[in-house]
């Protein structure tokens, strides 16, 4: 494995069985995402896209092979193990924001940090600090009712973000947007990029914002092809 690899895949199967049928969606997959790369998965609904990124992040286990993240294999670590390695290097994005209706933006935010044991006073400050660098500095106390779309992304985002993670998975982040607000939303993507030097991943159907990212995947047939 490359050393410098944030998420590393090998001879990943993952097939589900549907009564007597066995629906294989990809079978020996190899894949790399390496430390500030950014890489789109395009592919036709049902092809597995969503499936990868749940696998990529530990949300999912594979029928075979393995995933490692920073380093460290997957299946080796009990569930309390494996949380604690997303909630330490890994940020999710969505294409519904599922924010926490009952709480604030800052709340929202400072969420993964308590979580990980942060104190509240750091929490706080992080959250805020991160809520500013994607434009919602006038919006800390608003809860997400009270936020537009865009808004309500750029929140998930900050909370994806708060945690420093090495990696983004992303699916489908602009896909409940407009057009312009969806163009908003991955220019704040790639100027995160560059600012914290995050590698993402991001599943999309839309060919502009794939063209954003530095590889291109298609998943077709179970293969992830350049």
């Amino acid at each position: 494995m490359n050393n410098q690899a944030v998420i590393s895949c090998s001879n990943l199967t993952k097939y589900f069985v549907d009564g007597d049928r066995k629906i294989q969606i990809f079978e020996d997959l190899n894949f790399n995402v390496e430390a500030g790369e950014t890489i789109a998965i395009m592919g036709a609904s049902g092809s597995g896209k969503s499936t990868l990124l749940h696998l990529l992040g530990g949300l999912d286990t594979p029928n075979a092979g393995e995933i490692s993240i920073q380093g460290k294999a997957i299946s080796k670590l009990n569930p309390k193990q494996r949380g604690l390695l997303r909630n330490q290097h890994l940020g999710f994005v969505y294409q519904f924001h599922h924010l926490l209706p009952e709480f604030s933006a800052l709340e929202n935010v400072m969420m993964p940090l308590l979580i990980g044991k942060t104190s509240k006073k750091i929490a706080k400050q992080k959250a805020t600090e991160i809520l500013n660098a994607v434009g919602l500095s006038e919006r800390l106390t608003h809860r997400p009712a009270q936020l537009s779309g865009g808004e309500r992304q750029r929140a998930a985002i900050a909370r994806a973000m708060v945690t420093s993670p090495a990696c983004i998975l992303a699916d489908e982040p602009t896909g409940n947007l407009d057009e312009t607000t969806a163009a908003a939303v991955m220019e704040l993507f790639v100027d995160l990029k560059k600012q914290f030097n995050t590698a993402l991943v991001l599943v999309t159907h839309d060919q502009k914002v794939a063209k954003l990212m530095q590889k291109q995947y298609t998943l077709k047939q179970g293969e992830l092809l350049p």
